[in-house]
């Protein structure tokens, strides 16, 4: 056996984990076969035994599923799949039913697969470290628990109360895990997980799993129990109101909850298989473990990173524009112990800039979920400030102020010069090219694009920009910077609008193009939300304000013609400009755009779109509506990574999902790509270009770079 060693000592049974060349232990085919020839191992020495331990030789407990070999799954592979997994259930069971105590001793994390495993143990140890991380993530990464997981969860806390832990994938530590009555009892350190297994074991030489005892009843009832039944019926339907059907696997793992709570205990481990076994093939299980594993994970090891720079987090952050982005800002490094400066125009607006955190913390003080003592000190994090001279020492300056070159070029020549000796300074300009902005700079090289969301305190994503002349170092630091903001940082090169601001622009500009070919804006709008974006292009673009869409095609038509260019506005920037300049709708902040926003009342759309746009002989499918939303995002994305405005895959696929809601069931923008094929992708944009113009058109570097950079498992 080359992933478990097993031990039999003084009548103890010891299966230890131990994957070779793996810093964690995982469900590989070679452990799928190890666990075979340890049950076998175990039921041969049964005479001799009195308790079995199950322990793990790595930091953490034991991983779960083998994510690579599931990208190499192809939809032929499923009956292979069930066939493995009922292996392992059969070892599960064999091992749980011998009579024997079995004792899991979790010395550290135990997610997935590994919490399946955890279960095998009639009783279960764990130290007690809130760090700890135990649970079934499997629907955030597109997979149900297929191992035992879903069937034994119902068991042990009801179809209800599992719910959360399996549909959502909601984890929990140690601690909560007792209180749950998943953990039965907490050590301090791992040294003594093994003397408190023994001494249970000694204390109990026979043991059986809850549902195998004569009298187990489920709780909270089964189906047919009237009150379970009731909530039943309309969980599909509150499923399927989150899901918009585009999430395959919350309504497998559902389905198999419900009807293995109706059969016996091994009737209801058939039926988990064959969803996995379904699930596991499946295009969005492909999408989503590219890219919330794998790509998520390079971003966090630092993969877009420059390497051999020390890491760095500074002390001291001076922001300029205590606006809703600087005061947003503010609070973000507060929060993480970031001494900061926050300076307006005025004491005055700076002041009400610091109020911002004052008002988000407010409510988690209410709620006993954060102490006024936690809060004074955030607060006293950050000083507001209308004087330049406050900024001195800062190691990093950020400015956040209105999207306007000669206003940007002023306030950092003022403040540069407050910056620390090694210091760096920042634009949360979100589509001027840093490179431009940076001439306004004395350390072009020390300049660096920091692109934050709105709202930042809910927004996860930061787009890092780097300038023509911008050092590794200063990349390195920003890097590191968003990191200590518990963010997540991608990395692109200079361009205007860059990666995210540009191609949301296409999603935008897109919907309100299919308004002035005479398409309903419900239809639009609709469509959007249908294919899985968060909120339709029209509705968005409302937020964002119409009338910042138009300064920024202003300032592009003017720094183009600076260059001796013209920039040719496309169908939906011109529809945009007519809003906001002739129709004097500029979105909702200015009192309504392609929405109205009643007092006291819902939003709806703006009645005058179907009279000045609305064309009722022009022929439309929801499905092309759909496509074009989502392909036009996908193309402008692979142009991106054609320009070398993206350097790798994972930037691509997590800015999008993260910066824009591109459709998590896709895996982000390039794994769309990917996931259906890169020739059927060429094929539907040829269709589309035809039909809706050059947006849609792929040239051969574009191509050639879609399959340069194509991942391989």
């Amino acid at each position: 056996m080359n992933t478990i060693r097993y031990e039999l000592q003084d009548g103890i049974a010891t299966l230890t984990f131990d994957e070779p060349g793996s810093p964690v232990n995982t469900m590989c085919a070679q452990w799928q076969q190890d666990l075979t020839e340890a049950t076998a191992r175990v039921v041969a020495e049964q005479a001799q035994i009195r308790g079995i331990v199950l322990a793990s030789a790595k930091s953490t407990f034991f991983a779960g599923a083998d994510l690579k070999a599931t990208m190499r799954l192809r939809q032929a592979d499923a009956s292979a799949v069930y066939a493995g997994i009922e292996q392992t259930k059969k070892n599960f069971r064999t091992l749980e039913t011998l009579g024997l105590p079995v004792v899991t001793c979790l010395n550290g994390a135990a997610l997935g697969g590994g919490w399946e495993l955890a279960l095998v143990g009639h009783h279960r140890i764990a130290i007690d470290n809130p760090k700890i991380q135990l649970g079934l993530p499997e629907v955030t990464l597109g997979l149900i628990p297929g191992a035992t997981g879903i069937t034994k969860m119902t068991r042990l806390l009801g179809l209800m109360g599992a719910q959360p832990y399996v549909l959502e994938g909601k984890l929990f530590n140690p601690r909560q895990a007792l209180d749950l009555g998943l953990v039965h009892e907490l050590v301090p350190d791992a040294a003594a997980l093994r003397a408190a297994a023994l001494a249970w074991i000694a204390t109990h030489p026979k043991a059986q799993q809850p549902w195998d005892a004569k009298d187990y009843k489920m709780p909270g009832g089964t189906p047919s129990n009237p009150k379970i039944a009731g909530m039943l019926s309309v969980a599909p339907a509150v499923l399927k109101q989150k899901t918009r059907g585009l999430y395959p696997a919350p309504e497998a793992a559902l389905a198999a909850m419900v009807e293995g709570a109706q059969v016996d205990y091994d009737t209801a481990l058939r039926i988990e298989s064959r969803y996995l076994a379904e699930i596991i093939v499946s295009p969005v299980a492909r999408n989503m473990i590219n890219t919330f594993f794998f790509n998520l994970n390079a971003i966090k090891s630092g993969s877009s990173r420059p390497a051999g720079v020390a890491k760095y987090k500074p002390q001291k952050v001076g922001i300029l524009g205590a606006g809703m982005m600087g005061s947003g800002i503010a609070y973000a490094q507060a929060s993480r112990g970031i001494a900061t400066v926050l300076k307006d125009v005025s004491q005055e607006a700076a002041e009400k800039g610091k109020a911002y955190s004052a008002k988000i913390t407010q409510p988690r003080v209410d709620k006993g979920k954060m102490s006024p003592a936690d809060q004074a000190a955030l607060l006293s994090r950050i000083t507001p400030t209308a004087d330049a001279a406050a900024l001195a020492g800062c190691d990093l300056i950020i400015e956040a102020v209105f999207e306007n070159r000669e206003l940007k070029a002023r306030v950092t020549q003022e403040a540069e010069a407050q910056l620390a000796p090694g210091g760096f300074f920042a634009s949360n300009t979100s589509t001027l090219p840093i490179s431009g902005l940076a001439q306004a700079s004395r350390a072009p090289q020390k300049f660096v694009g920091i692109h934050f969301f709105s709202p930042v305190d809910k927004m996860q994503l930061v787009e890092i920009i780097r300038g023509a002349q911008t050092d590794d170092e200063t990349i390195a630091h920003a890097f590191d910077y968003v990191q200590a903001l518990g963010k997540l940082p991608i990395v692109v090169n200079d361009s205007r609008g860059f990666y995210t601001s540009r191609t949301f622009g296409t999603f935008v500009m897109e919907g309100v193009a299919m308004l002035g070919e005479g398409i309903p804006a419900a239809a639009i709008e609709n469509a959007g939300v249908q294919a899985g974006m968060p909120v339709g292009p029209l509705a968005v673009l409302d937020e964002t304000a119409l009338s910042l869409a138009v300064h920024v095609l202003d300032q592009t038509r003017a720094d183009l013609a600076a260059e001796g260019k013209t920039h040719q506005a496309t169908p939906g920037e011109l529809l945009v400009e007519r809003m906001v300049k002739e129709l004097k709708r500029p979105g909702r902040a200015g009192g309504g755009g392609f929405y109205d926003y009643p007092a006291g009342a819902p939003k709806h759309l703006w009645p005058k779109l179907k009279p000045l746009f609305e064309k009722p002989g022009v022929a439309w499918g929801v499905q092309t509506l759909k496509d074009r939303l989502l392909y036009r995002q996908a193309v402008e994305t692979a142009r991106c990574l054609a320009e070398g405005v993206l350097t790798t895959v994972h930037d691509g696929n997590i800015g999008s999902i993260f910066g824009i809601g591109f459709p998590a069931w896709t895996g982000g923008a390039l794994q769309f790509i990917y996931g259906q094929g890169i020739d059927a992708f060429e094929r539907r944009c040829a269709e589309l270009a035809s039909a809706h113009g050059q947006g849609f058109a792929l040239t051969p570097a574009v191509i050639d770079a879609l399959r340069q950079h194509q991942p391989v498992y």
